[in-house]
């Protein structure tokens, strides 16, 4: 059995995770919240894993922010790691993102070679953070790190509800060509299921088994909300020449996707496109 810590009690990510494996007699969840300094009396050394998914997971560009981010997604998780290692856990876990790698990447595609260049503090907190935990690794603690694309699901947040938004309420919407990695939180949830049976360490790269185009994303949950969404082209020579340069358009309509050979350990990728979307609209 594998007895595993969640740090962040409200983490979506890991209230997920510990329902994807609920049933599962090879594992034990416990949870524990990082909010004040009780955590640091915690016993750490009756689990195997620490899963460490608390911090702050969305992106603010307010400078008042930028040092409570490096507080809590950098400082936080080295301590968290530090702890974890001298009560003799064997291996963690930290939940990263792919924007550590920032928004100027050549065509928009991360393979091995792909240097993490953060354009913002919470970019730059999570990149930190990695690099502070690292050293800490040896033949008796594992540390893996994950680099997820957007992740989404059912009551996730950021930009998924926004495209929800849109396909409900706009008949038609822009077909411009590009591919993003995305990926499902239960196609998450058993990535992650997998790197604990495995005792795996390093950097990993889910996303699921097919690239998104955003406008193809869209249409797909119209029709599950039962919405027709016409695609059109009329207005690409107006968004095409702007993608790059302006922040909202190359987040929607702009490529930023993870080579496929990066892709890592094992069939996690239980749930593709349209099942995904369907789970996450709620409907069967």
């Amino acid at each position: 059995m594998k007895r595993v810590l969640i740090t962040g009690k409200n983490s979506y990510v890991g209230n997920s995770f510990a329902d994807w494996v609920k049933d599962d007699t090879n594992f034990k969840i416990d949870k524990i919240s990082l909010r004040d300094d009780t955590w640091k009396e915690h016993d750490f050394s009756v689990y195997d894993v620490v899963l460490h998914v608390a911090g702050i997971a969305h992106v603010s560009t307010d400078p008042k922010m930028e040092d409570l981010y490096y507080k809590v997604n950098r400082d936080l998780t080295i301590e968290v790691a530090e702890k974890a290692k001298s009560n003799g856990i064997t291996q963690f876990i930290f939940m990263s993102s792919i924007i550590v790698y920032g928004d100027k990447i050549e065509r928009g595609m991360i393979t091995e070679n792909t240097v993490p260049n953060p354009a913002n503090f919470y970019g730059k907190s999570k990149l930190e953070a990695e690099t502070g935990i690292l050293p800490l690794q040896d033949n008796n603690f594992y540390v893996a790190i994950v680099r997820p694309p957007m992740i989404y699901g059912k009551n996730s947040k950021g930009n998924y509800p926004k495209l929800v938004k849109l396909a409900k309420i706009s008949p038609i919407f822009p077909d411009i060509e590009n591919q993003r990695s995305m990926l499902h939180i239960d196609n998450l949830s058993e990535f992650i299921k997998l790197l604990i049976i495995d005792d795996d360490k390093g950097y990993f790269f889910p996303q699921n088994r097919e690239y998104v185009k955003t406008s193809e994303m869209v249409r797909l949950i119209g029709e599950i909300n039962g919405k027709k969404v016409k695609l059109i082209k009329i207005f690409n020579p107006f968004i095409k020449p702007f993608i790059t340069n302006v922040n909202v358009l190359n987040k929607v309509f702009g490529n930023l996707y993870y080579k496929r050979s990066l892709t890592a350990i094992g069939n996690y990728q239980v749930k593709d496109l349209k099942e995904t979307i369907a789970a996450t609209e709620g409907r069967n």
